[in-house]
């Protein structure tokens, strides 16, 4: 029986290998390079994984190639004609216009408004402070609608950039984090990740009846997750 997190590597590839109180092995693959993570019942020790491994070895390959080949937006250097996303939305960056900071949406523009002597640095934080508010102003319905279907309440959301995630829920405070990046993003995939992090409030490991939570509450949420994974990544590197 093992009890100890491990990292194989199979056929060339590492994979990160946690062990946790599951019935099922699962396999799962991730943006942006194609990471590997196998969450493996206790039963199991490593040659059993590296087994399972093996006979999924195909499938995997597949993920990471498409991964590896998806639509991934060069450096932004907020410079006018450039494409930015919001909800999912691909719209034109107007930057030309100076004055007070402030972000409009025109049509197909988006329109950056900034004092003329403002640096790429000083627009891209004006830009971030906008999708950090729009995230924030689009959470609290969807908290609405759904604490009471499943049953739990967040202590409070925190809007905060992370690299190695979408969201995270901290359960001894019983906090929800969330990364602004998620307001480029079809509002779908919002609604997913809250009743995600709002369903690890019940079940904190991502086992069967975590599986069996979001199957009951969100049917179509593996839909959902494919497609936030599928969208366009931004330049920097994170999973």
């Amino acid at each position: 029986m093992s009890t100890d997190n491990v990292r194989l590597v199979v056929a060339g590839i590492g994979v990160d290998v946690v062990f946790e109180d599951i019935k099922n092995l699962h396999i799962s693959v991730y943006p942006p390079d194609g990471r590997v993570r196998v969450a493996a019942p206790h039963r199991l020790d490593a040659d059993a994984v590296r087994l399972a491994i093996i006979q999924r070895l195909s499938w995997i390959k597949t993920q990471r190639a498409e991964l590896r080949a998806a639509d991934r937006q060069s450096e932004r250097r907020m410079l006018s004609g450039e494409s930015h996303y919001v909800w999912g939305a691909r719209l034109r960056l107007d930057a030309s216009r100076a004055g007070r900071s402030r972000v409009t949406i025109s049509g197909q523009t988006l329109w950056l408004t900034t004092p003329a002597d403002y640096t790429e640095e000083q627009k891209r934080a004006v830009l971030d402070r906008w999708y950090r508010r729009q995230l924030k102003e689009a959470v609290p319905a969807l908290l609405e609608k759904w604490q009471p279907i499943i049953g739990v309440e967040a202590g409070k959301v925190v809007v905060r950039r992370m690299k190695t995630k979408w969201g995270t829920c901290q359960t001894r405070s019983r906090s929800i984090w969330l990364n602004p990046e998620l307001a480029k993003k079809n509002p779908r995939c919002l609604e997913y990740i809250v009743v995600h992090e709002l369903t690890h409030l019940i079940e904190r490991t991502h086992n069967d009846h975590f599986t069996e939570l979001m199957d009951y509450h969100m049917p179509d949420w593996r839909s959902r997750r494919d497609e936030l994974n599928q969208a366009p990544l931004a330049a920097e590197e994170w999973r």
